[in-house]
């Protein structure tokens, strides 16, 4: 090996230590910048915390909102009853809908997707959710066959003892659309049982072609609105101004 080569490696493996020691002195310090300030905001932005801000409490440039604040198109999301207060939920809780066929067709869809797996097609509670863990109710017999729309609603908004919340899952219409088709559900004639009930509410044109069916029986396409590759008309935010106040 000649000298000048000697000298070449080393002073090559004397510059990469120094950049290695450099490198690993602080894992959050990127070197020499240009023009920090282009990258470091020197006024307080909110969705970025760079020092600790002066002005605002905890040192935080987000502030949490005042108490009460509602999100712009979410008042009726806030119905203001106690997730324990079904009694208030039930006499105060009106379904601003009308029981149609095109109504109970689309909360039969959204039931299937979001509840059947625990509380069964016919609301039986029979499920494969249900039958593994039990406890699940039948809909059609003692109390459960007297609940009404505000206290279904109630319940998939907040949830009640092993049944958790679906707030998140399903919108305000949404919502009350389920309690429509559980309230077909108490009659305990499950799917089959809606044109009967439409005919007891008094609803012109109630008859349903198949209405337990989810999926054409020759392609396995869906039918009926609200499936899996249809989204809410109205995506996080129901109606407006007519999901259910609390009177």
């Amino acid at each position: 090996m000649t000298h000048s080569l000697k000298v070449t490696l080393q002073a090559s493996a004397v510059l990469l230590a120094s950049v290695f020691t450099t490198a690993c002195n602080r894992a959050d310090d990127p070197g020499l910048e240009y023009a920090p300030e282009m990258y470091a905001s020197l006024p307080y932005e909110p969705l970025k915390q760079e020092q600790s801000n002066k002005i605002n409490p905890m040192g935080l440039n987000m502030r949490v909102p005042a108490i009460g604040t509602v999100p712009r198109g979410k008042a009726n999301y806030y119905t203001h009853i106690a997730k324990d207060d079904i009694a208030t939920a039930e006499t105060s809780l009106r379904n601003p809908y009308s029981y149609t066929k095109d109504a109970l067709e689309e909360g039969k869809t959204l039931y299937v997707r979001n509840c059947q797996h625990c509380h069964g097609e016919s609301g039986a509670g029979d499920g494969p959710v249900g039958a593994k863990f039990k406890g699940v109710p039948n809909y059609s017999v003692g109390t459960y066959k007297t609940m009404n729309d505000g206290h279904i609603y109630h319940v998939i908004q907040w949830g009640k003892g092993r049944m958790m919340p679906h707030g998140s899952q399903v919108n305000p219409q949404e919502r009350w659309k389920i309690a429509m088709y559980v309230r077909m559900l108490q009659q305990g004639k499950g799917p089959d049982g809606m044109t009967d009930f439409l005919k007891a509410s008094g609803v012109a044109n109630a008859s349903v072609a198949d209405s337990s069916q989810t999926t054409d029986s020759q392609t396995q396409a869906p039918v009926q609105e609200a499936q899996a590759d249809k989204a809410s008309q109205t995506p996080g935010a129901g109606d407006k101004a007519r999901n259910g106040t609390a009177l």
